[in-house]
């Protein structure tokens, strides 16, 4: 049979399992960031692997090109 001290242990780290996990997660919508700043932040498998995938470089502003048809 559990004796108190046992008792009081279980529910103590039950209580505070439950205010630990509470506590997890990201709180409001998820969303993409579409500033620009966030253009330039690593995205998650260059995160895991560094290196791994080098980000595509953004489009150079110049003068449109004639259709040669």
């Amino acid at each position: 049979m559990l004796k108190r001290p046992q008792i009081l242990a279980s529910a103590f780290a039950l209580a505070a399992g439950a205010v630990v996990l509470s506590g997890c997660g990201q709180k409001g919508p998820l969303y993409l960031p579409t500033e620009p700043a966030a253009a330039q932040r690593a995205t998650l498998p260059q995160t895991l692997i560094p290196g791994a995938l080098a980000p595509a470089p953004a489009p150079a502003a110049s003068a449109p090109t004639p259709n040669t048809r």
